[in-house]
């Protein structure tokens, strides 16, 4: 099967027209691109805000944890089933009501008042936003039948989804300085009305010839999120209540025996809603392995960040934002590495290289933490060249190793790998400081001894996901084949 045979709406039957460039596919590349970066954002927008939430909802180290993992368990619980119910149900169409929902979630804002009421808040954004990330990658596939245009429109479409990312903390620290925490999410509600407005008349919609007519597997969703959610919530419940407590090992054995009981019902039904057989091939295994190492890295990072800056420090949510800056520049520097590494060593060495950065990087965070923020500075430079390099290549291989009539659960599975990876990173280094440092955020000025023991405790964590996080990408790229293509079949 040639590659261009692999994406649904390049078939002869799928009737949706293709475009020969990107500028000719300018209006519904940028509505994509739209739609990406407001669900992007939304994964660190409130980042900068969590101590000004801590304070105003009285939070501690726990239930902040949980205002960002909720958004993650939610998103990456359901990313499969979205992507699954796209294939049948037609990508655009659930693109539609994904952005709807998100935006009118977003605006409900205004009548949280506790902790609680936004942890569920955020669950809620993510299970709408799992019905935009893989869509909206898939769709940037169809527009196009050759496949550069298809690596650079993909290239684009995840600089600014990434630019999203890292831009949050700096749009919020930057709004926070004039308005409440609140808007940081009241927002969302009209950049989704104005993404929903340039998808439904720059997109086309889909042909069913593009669409499998195969059932919803909806006992494999169930046991996805079952698996997930219990799983996170195992780490902070060794926190609350001990590792060898009944609450802690009941939720470890749930998680596992959810995770058997999705592989079984997998392997059992007619019709899966991921065909574990897909892991079979070198591309899609390595690729998913390699962005969950990757997302663990940049998530752990961020989440420590935060609290560093602004604790440690004691710097005001601008001037922490304005520290994310690196980040931010060197995605958009980094962006043509990956494809010169690929082109000229291949995807196996080019995802190594960036495993070997990312373990870099982490390595050298926690020889930073003690040393002011131009060391750490350079640490994020080193990783966000890592993250460029494994978060490209590892994409396309996977969306271009699925069948064409499934796309949607391809790109579905590259961003569940990535939201497992961000949910796990913010568990590991929620758990880990209120294990090693404090399980409530002292409000006003650190002490002096606060401060040295969560410099410890940054840099006891740092060092072993220095090297839990080399370990799995370099597992995860070994993999990958060494095609210089973008296509990996």
């Amino acid at each position: 099967m040639s590659s261009t045979d692999s994406f649904a709406g390049t078939t002869p039957t799928a009737a949706a027209p293709t475009y020969p460039s990107l500028r000719a596919a300018a209006l519904p590349l940028l509505a994509l691109c739209l739609a990406f970066f407001v669900e992007m954002v939304d994964n660190t927008l409130l980042s900068i805000a969590l101590p000004t939430i801590g304070r105003d909802l009285g939070s501690g180290t726990t239930a902040l944890q949980w205002v960002t993992g909720a958004y993650s368990l939610t998103f990456g619980g359901l990313l499969l089933t979205a992507g699954a119910a796209a294939d049948r149900l037609g990508r655009r169409r659930v693109l539609l009501v994904g952005l709807a929902a998100f935006g009118a979630i977003s605006a409900a804002v205004v009548l949280v008042s506790s902790s609680g009421e936004l942890i569920a808040l955020r669950a809620a954004l993510g299970l709408a936003a799992a019905a935009m990330a893989p869509v909206t990658m898939s769709l940037v596939f169809r527009l196009f039948d050759d496949e550069k245009l298809r690596m650079r429109a993909i290239t684009v479409v995840m600089i600014v989804g990434m630019s999203g990312f890292v831009l949050g903390p700096l749009l919020g620290g930057t709004a926070l300085a004039h308005v409440s925490w609140q808007w940081l999410l009241l927002v969302n509600a009209p950049i989704a009305a104005i993404a929903w407005l340039g998808v439904r008349y720059g997109v086309p919609a889909d042909h069913p010839d593009g669409l499998t007519r195969d059932p919803l597997d909806l006992p494999g969703a169930a046991w996805t999120v079952a698996a997930m959610g219990l799983g996170c919530y195992t780490l902070t419940s060794g926190v609350e209540h001990g590792w060898t407590s009944w609450p802690t090992v009941a939720c470890a054995l749930g998680a596992v025996l959810a995770a058997v009981g999705f592989v079984r019902r997998e392997r059992r039904t007619a019709h899966p809603m991921l065909d574990l057989g897909l892991f079979a091939s070198g591309p899609v295994r390595g690729a998913a392995i390699t962005q969950v190492a990757s997302s663990i890295a940049m998530a752990s990072v961020l989440f420590a960040l935060v609290l560093h800056f602004q604790y440690a420090y004691g710097w005001g949510p601008v001037r922490a934002g304005l520290a994310n800056l690196p980040l931010i520049l060197t995605m958009l520097a980094a962006t043509p590495v990956a494809e010169r590494l690929a082109l000229r060593w291949g995807h196996r060495v080019a995802c190594l290289v960036g495993a070997a950065l990312l373990a870099l990087a982490l390595a050298g965070m926690a020889l930073s933490v003690e040393h002011g923020y131009v060391a750490i500075a350079v640490s994020l430079v080193v990783l966000t060249v890592g993250l460029r390099i494994v978060m490209t290549i590892c994409a396309v291989a996977l969306v271009t190793a699925m069948p064409h009539d499934r796309t949607s659960i391809g790109a579905a599975l590259n961003d569940t790998a990535q939201e497992v990876g961000t949910s796990l990173g913010t568990a590991v280094v929620g758990t880990a400081i209120a294990t090693l440092v404090t399980t409530t955020l002292p409000a006003g000025t650190w002490s002096t001894a606060l401060v040295a023991s969560y410099f410890g405790g940054e840099r006891t964590t740092f060092l072993v996901l220095a090297v839990v996080v080399g370990a799995i990408a370099t597992y995860g790229a070994l993999s990958l084949t060494g095609s210089r293509a973008t296509d990996d079949h």
